[in-house]
């Protein structure tokens, strides 16, 4: 494509040196215009290639037996599901309901324990062959329809009453599972329809991990073991920690201030425009004296009949843990430092299903700090 433009430059200059404003001079604003249109397309096309093959992975990942068994381990996920369908019995009892997402079909068979007259199991990964087993083992064959495909493309004979979704991540968006129930939601649920669980929140707070240090001295007694001196690989360690994502499990003593939220989605009314960046402003007042090392965040999903699932350090832990980002450089606090700043969470492009987070920051004012963090599949 570029020989056009240089005939067409060509003529341009002669024309400009007669004093001319031709057609030439149009033609090559068209193909430059063409040029860049087609190169948009070129890498749309590949972004959405990189993005498929992001997805047949992601599906591939959940046809592996591991996954389940630490979600049904977790019963603190399971019974909070369980307990909400079955209290929420008379909005579900004689209704049709989809399960989006089934994984092993186990909230499908709570839906039908809690007198739906049909459930939808939609799963797009190879364990739909599994959840017919599960569906056939507890006699409900009349009752659920295991449907292989995916959210956005499946076909349904009916429209539904009760949509039931288990799509957090850590950090509740990893994954961006919830964009796949938004689609579903907007095509089939019926307008006064339910959807379980009814609304989510992410927060945010800083702590401290007093465990870091001990990793850190590490470098520093290599001299006793060894006869030699590695103290300098500890600046190299906090960096490469601060760098990555961390899911654990935070004790709740470790937080230095009160958690503020990130965000609150409706889940009847929440749009994928509004996901592709959440961001919010915090300001903590801290506790006492102490280092605070990063941020943590978690969050919670509320059902109808005033039934939460909480991923808080306060409460039982579950395989969701929490998920910390640690500061390059740890800062000491008194009591009511301010630490003030914005977070922002959004999909990493072309690998929506990943995370790019971005810390933003000041303690009592001093200069600012600017951190940014990539979730993807390698993080601790």
């Amino acid at each position: 494509m570029a020989a056009p433009i240089k005939i067409c430059m060509k003529r341009h200059l002669d024309e400009k040196a007669n004093g001319e404003e031709s057609e030439t001079n149009k033609c090559c604003k068209i193909d430059k215009q063409l040029l860049i249109q087609r190169e948009t397309e070129r890498v749309d096309k590949d972004d959405t290639a990189q993005q498929r093959k992001h997805d047949q992975n992601y599906f591939r990942s959940y046809a592996d037996i591991d996954v389940h068994e630490e979600m049904l381990s977790d019963t603190v996920r399971t019974n909070a599901y369980r307990y909400s369908i079955l209290k929420n019995y008379e909005k579900i009892r004689g209704k049709v309901v989809a399960d989006v997402g089934a994984g092993t079909g186990i909230l499908s068979v709570f839906c039908v324990q809690a007198g739906a007259k049909k459930v939808y199991a939609i799963e797009a990964s190879a364990i739909a062959d599994q959840i017919r087993a599960v569906v056939a083992e507890n006699n409900m064959c009349d009752r659920i329809s295991v449907l292989h495909d995916s959210a956005e493309e499946v076909e349904l004979p009916e429209k539904v009453d009760v949509i039931v979704s288990e799509w957090m991540g850590y950090s509740l968006l990893y994954e961006s599972m919830l964009p796949s129930v938004i689609h579903f939601r907007d095509k089939w649920l019926k307008p006064d329809g339910l959807m379980l669980p009814a609304t989510a929140s992410l927060y945010i707070a800083p702590f401290t991990d007093t465990e870091l240090s001990n990793r850190l001295d590490f470098w520093s007694e290599i001299r006793s073991v060894y006869k030699m001196s590695m103290s300098s690989m500890k600046q190299y360690a906090q960096k490469c920690i601060s760098k990555q994502v961390h899911v654990m499990n935070i004790p709740p003593e470790a937080l230095q201030a009160h958690a503020q939220k990130v965000c609150h989605l409706d889940l009847l009314k929440v749009k994928v425009k509004d996901l592709q960046c959440v961001k919010s402003k915090f300001s903590f007042r801290c506790f006492g004296d102490s280092v605070v090392h990063g941020f943590v965040t978690w969050f919670d999903v509320t059902f109808p009949e005033s039934i939460t699932l909480s991923t808080s350090p306060y409460h039982e832990e579950t395989h969701w843990s929490q998920t910390a980002f640690y500061m390059e450089q740890p800062c000491h606090v008194t009591q009511d430092t301010l630490i003030s700043g914005s977070v922002s969470v959004q999909p990493h492009p072309g690998a929506a299903r990943f995370l790019d987070i971005a810390l933003t920051f000041q303690v009592d004012g001093d200069c600012t700090r600017r951190q940014s963090y990539f979730m993807n599949d390698c993080f601790v």
